[in-house]
C-alpha cells in the first residue's frame, strides 16, 4: 500500500499544483506540506479531507487505499493531460479526437477523385499538337472548376505557376485581355502561354524567363484556343 507522501505528490503533479499553492487553498502552512511531502509526517484525519477537497481526489485513496484517485470522467483526465501539452501535440490530440468521433459515426473523409476529359497536351516549352479525335479519360485527385476541356502541360517554361505534366483546364473563348493564360495554336502547334499587348505589340510570353518570347504577326500562323481557369 502506498504511503500518504507518496500519494499526495502524485495527486500534485497530477493536477499541476506547487506546495506554495496548496498551502493556498487549504489555508495549512506550507511547511506542513513540506513536511508530508518529505515523509517526515502524515497528515491527521482532518487536514486529509481538507487536501483532498482541494485537490478533487478520493480522500481513501490519498491514505493509500486500493480505489479510484478521483470520480472524474474520462473527458476530465484526458483534460488535465492535454492542458499541459504544447500547442502542436494539443493540435494533435483534437484531431484524433475528431477522427475517433467520425469514425464512431461512420464518417469517412473519402479523397476527391475525379475523372477528366484530357484532350492531349499543350506546351510549355518547343511545341505540342492537341487531339483531334477522342479525348483521354484520367483520374484527377482535387477540385475540378467550371471549364469546356483540360490539357496537360509539357515542359517548364510556364514555371512557377505550371509544373510539367500538370493538369489544366480552359474555357473556351477567342476573346482575350493582355496578361491572361492562354492555350494558343502558334504555327499548328499548340502552347501554353501568357498573352500579352502592349504599345510594343502582341506577343505569347512564357514565365520562365530563359524561354523567349513568342512574337504575334503576319509571319506567324496564330489563333487563340481559350483561357486557362485559375
Amino acid at each position: 500500500m502506498e504511503s500518504f507522501n507518496s500519494r499526495l505528490k502524485k495527486a500534485m503533479e497530477y493536477k499541476n499544483i506547487k506546495p506554495a499553492e496548496l498551502s493556498k487553498l487549504t489555508g495549512i502552512g506550507k511547511s506542513s506540506i513540506s513536511q508530508w511531502l518529505s515523509g517526515k509526517y502524515s497528515a491527521k484525519q482532518d487536514k486529509i479531507f481538507i487536501v483532498a477537497k482541494a485537490l478533487n481526489v478520493n480522500p481513501s485513496w490519498l491514505i493509500g487505499a486500493d480505489v479510484p484517485m478521483t470520480d472524474e470522467t474520462v473527458l476530465d483526465r484526458i483534460y488535465h493531460i492535454a492542458d499541459k501539452l504544447d500547442k502542436d501535440r494539443q493540435e494533435k490530440v483534437y484531431e484524433f479526437t475528431e477522427q475517433q468521433y467520425k469514425e464512431q459515426n461512420n464518417v469517412v473523409e473519402l479523397p476527391t477523385n475525379n475523372e477528366v476529359e484530357i484532350y492531349g497536351a499543350v506546351s510549355a516549352g518547343t511545341g505540342e499538337y492537341l487531339l483531334d479525335g477522342k479525348p483521354e479519360l484520367v483520374e484527377y485527385d482535387g477540385d475540378v472548376p467550371v471549364h469546356d476541356f483540360a490539357v496537360v502541360v509539357n515542359g517548364d517554361s510556364m514555371l512557377p505557376l505550371f509544373d510539367d505534366k500538370q493538369i489544366i483546364f480552359v474555357k473556351k473563348t477567342t476573346e482575350v485581355r493582355s496578361g491572361q493564360i492562354v492555350i494558343a495554336d502558334y504555327d499548328q502547334q499548340a502552347f501554353v502561354k501568357k498573352y500579352v499587348s502592349d504599345e510594343s505589340g502582341s506577343r505569347f510570353v512564357s514565365l520562365n524567363k530563359k524561354y523567349d518570347d513568342m512574337s504575334i504577326d503576319e509571319s506567324h500562323e496564330t489563333s487563340i484556343f481559350g483561357v486557362v481557369v485559375l
